[in-house]
């Protein structure tokens, strides 16, 4: 079985998310097991503060290191001898993708480590954290969210926790493209028909249509991937 650790001073906002769908079928499945650290049981302050002001002055706040590293050490302590990928959330990381993901879905242990305010100590991600990781070029208020969708992008694909292998296996970014179009009953509505070819029942030229929609799509939506697709084409 799989374990996923979270570090946050709001687990509960994560419990929201992994207690629903996919991610609570994966548990329930004993596939993959969820465990949360609340910061604030690990302060080591007077007045139970995990957070200070940056050295050097500026706006914003700092999740102090210790109440982190005492988090990592509960976990460590928990599970000796065991290897994790500790995750950090941040606009300076890489950029979250499908190879990614894939990677990741391989461990048997990772951590999530959930900033706030102007981040954490630099000393534990110089220290501790194995993997800084971009959703996206914006901001938001904290890591769980970040965190959250880092982890329905890997254990969806982890075996067993979808029905089919296959529907994760044909989605966008796969083979370098987006997508097909699908449809389902009924086949017209509104005046909007399905189109003919999906309902012929010959499969060679429905496969010939997916394939065919989406390099379309791919052209027209996402012309990075497109230049790419039509390059290792070519090789």
């Amino acid at each position: 079985m799989k374990t996923i650790y979270f570090i946050s001073p709001f687990c509960n906002l994560i419990k929201c998310f992994t207690s629903v769908s996919i991610l609570d079928r994966a548990e329930k499945k004993k596939i993959v097991k969820y465990e949360y650290y609340n910061l604030f049981d690990f302060s080591d302050d007077s007045n139970n503060r995990i957070d200070d002001y940056p050295y050097g002055g500026g706006d914003g706040m700092v999740l102090r290191a210790n109440p982190i590293f005492n988090a990592f050490d509960k976990i460590k302590n928990n599970r000796s001898k065991k290897k994790f990928r500790v995750i950090y959330p941040t606009p300076d990381g890489e950029k979250l993708d499908l190879n990614l993901s894939k990677k990741l879905a391989l461990e048997d242990n990772i951590v999530f480590i959930c900033g706030h305010y102007k981040g954490i100590d630099q000393r534990v991600r110089d220290t501790i954290v194995t993997d800084e990781i971009s959703i996206g070029d914006y901001i938001l208020t904290g890591g769980e969210l970040p965190s959250c969708i880092i982890i329905d992008s890997i254990v969806r694909l982890i075996p067993g926790v979808l029905n089919t292998i296959e529907s994760a296996e044909t989605d966008s970014f796969n083979d370098g493209l987006l997508d097909t179009d699908y449809y389902t009953r009924p086949d017209t509505i509104r005046g909007l028909k399905v189109p003919e070819v999906l309902v012929s029942g010959n499969h060679k030229e429905i496969k010939k249509w997916r394939e065919e929609r989406k390099v379309e799509k791919t052209k027209l939506k996402r012309s990075d991937l497109y230049i790419n697709y039509i390059k290792n084409k070519k090789k």
